[in-house]
C-alpha cells in the first residue's frame, strides 16, 4: 500500500502553498545559520529530501559541491529549474531516503523541513539514520530540523485554517494518537468553491530525547540538542527540534 508522500498529486497541488516566495528567501537566512551555528569549513554538502532546492541552491551559490537527493520527480524538477536560474550546478537524485547511501562521501548532510519521521514503519527511520551515518565523512555531522513533541504537547491545535494571498483556504486537522508516539494530519484544499483533502501520517513524533536515541543507535557519538538554528537551548518553549550529531 503506498504511504501518503508517494502521491505525487498532493505535491503539485501543494506547491504553491507549501513553497511560497517567502519561504525561500527564508531558506537563504537558514543557510546562513546552519553554516554559522555548525562552524562549517567543508567543502560537501547531501541535500536529503531536498524538496524544490530551498535549501540546497543557495548553499550551492557559496560554493559548497550540494547534492540533493528526493523521491519525488516534480519537486526535483522544480529544484532544476531554481539551480539553472540561479546558475549553480548541483547533482539532483530521485531516490529514496531509505535506500541512499554514498559511503564517507560529505562532510554534512541535512534533513530540514520536518522531512523526518514520515514511515509506517518507524524502524525505517532508523535505517535512514544508518544512511545518514555511512554518507558522512569522519568529522563530519548531520542536522535534522523537526517539529518536538514538547513544542506538539505545549501548543498543537486540532484544527487551524489560513486564507491563502489567491484566495484559496487550507484547513489543517491534527490528532495524536499511539501514545503521543504518531502524528495524523488532514490537509482540506478549498478553491474555488471545490475541495480536495489530503491524509498525511506524519507518523512518528519525537522528543528531544528520543531522537538523540536514534542517532545514538544508529553510531554517531556525540549529539547536540537544539531549539533552533540560532542555537539556543531545547525545551518546552522551543519553536523546532534541531538535532546536530558528528560522527566521530
Amino acid at each position: 500500500m503506498a504511504e501518503w508522500f508517494e502521491d505525487e498529486s498532493f505535491w503539485i497541488a501543494m506547491y504553491p502553498y507549501m513553497f511560497r516566495s517567502e519561504r525561500f528567501e527564508l531558506a537563504k537566512e537558514q543557510v546562513e545559520k546552519i553554516l554559522i551555528l555548525l562552524g562549517f569549513q567543508g567543502s560537501s554538502v547531501l541535500d536529503l529530501c531536498c524538496g524544490p532546492g530551498r535549501h540546497a541552491v543557495p548553499l550551492a551559490q557559496r560554493g559548497i559541491c550540494v547534492m540533493g537527493v528526493d523521491r519525488t520527480p516534480f519537486l526535483l524538477a522544480k529544484a532544476q529549474e531554481r539551480a539553472q536560474a540561479g546558475n549553480v550546478q548541483i547533482e539532483w537524485i530521485l531516490e529514496d531516503m531509505r535506500n541512499f547511501v554514498r559511503q564517507d562521501a560529505y562532510d554534512l548532510v541535512l534533513n530540514l523541513f520536518t522531512s523526518f519521521g514520515y514511515f509506517d514503519n518507524p524502524e525505517d527511520d532508523l535505517k535512514v539514520l544508518r544512511n545518514i551515518y555511512q554518507s558522512l565523512k569522519i568529522g563530519g555531522a548531520c542536522l535534522i530540523d523537526v517539529v518536538g513533541k514538547e513544542g506538539l504537547a505545549r501548543g498543537l491545535q486540532p484544527t487551524t485554517s489560513e486564507e491563502m494571498p489567491d484566495g484559496t483556504i487550507l484547513v489543517q486537522r491534527s490528532k495524536i494518537f499511539d501514545d503521543w508516539g504518531r502524528i495524523r494530519n488532514e490537509w482540506i484544499l478549498i478553491k474555488e468553491g471545490k475541495a480536495r483533502t489530503f491524509e498525511l501520517h506524519h507518523n512518528t513524533v519525537y522528543s528531544g530525547q528520543e531522537l538523540k536515541d536514534r542517532l545514538k543507535q544508529a553510531g554517531f557519538k556525540r549529539v547536540q540538542l537544539y531549539g533552533d538554528l540560532d542555537g539556543n537551548e531545547y525545551g518546552i518553549n522551543a519553536k523546532r527540534l534541531v538535532a546536530v550529531a558528528w560522527k566521530c
